[in-house]
């Protein structure tokens, strides 16, 4: 198989994948809970810039911080309620950390690009960071932590 065809099939399953209802309305479910974590990032971010630190990366990470346990445990019990079981788990947690540094370094990186290169206020760099870091935190969380499990062996299905 070359590596045309290789992407073709990729491009075709991530497509399915987008199209189908159930993951349309788990990202629809995962943006609600956004919905509450930019609030309570955005809030934090803009107290930290003003009250704490001059620093955007320094403000920018106290926020995800803040913002991120709120994240694991609400997507736990609603957008991923089926995968997680309704539970929190020690590894889940780690996982999701873990897969949230990756957003947070989009996040911080659209962030600086934003405010140093396009030159944009800086509440509206965090407005476009979030969005770049939404794409990236609900595809690992989807497709890494959350995962639909396996059944193990001997288990009804």
């Amino acid at each position: 198989m070359t590596p045309i065809d290789r992407l073709t099939r990729l491009a075709w399953r991530v497509r399915a994948a987008l199209g189908s209802r159930a993951l349309q309305l788990q990202a629809m479910r995962f943006a609600a809970v956004g919905v509450v974590n930019t609030t309570v990032d955005v809030g934090v971010f803009l107290l930290a810039f003003t009250y704490v630190t001059s620093s955007l990366i320094g403000a920018n990470i106290c926020s995800w911080l803040v913002a991120v346990t709120g994240s694991y445990v609400m997507n736990s019990y609603i957008t991923f309620a089926a995968e997680s079981g309704r539970q929190l788990r020690l590894r889940s947690y780690v996982t999701f950390l873990a897969s949230a540094v990756f957003a947070l370094i989009a996040n911080t990186a659209a962030l600086l690009f934003a405010v140093h290169v396009l030159l944009v206020p800086v509440a509206v760099g965090k407005v476009l960071a979030v969005g770049v870091s939404f794409v990236v935190n609900f595809s690992l969380a989807r497709f890494v932590v959350f995962r639909p499990q396996q059944p193990q062996a001997g288990e009804a299905v």
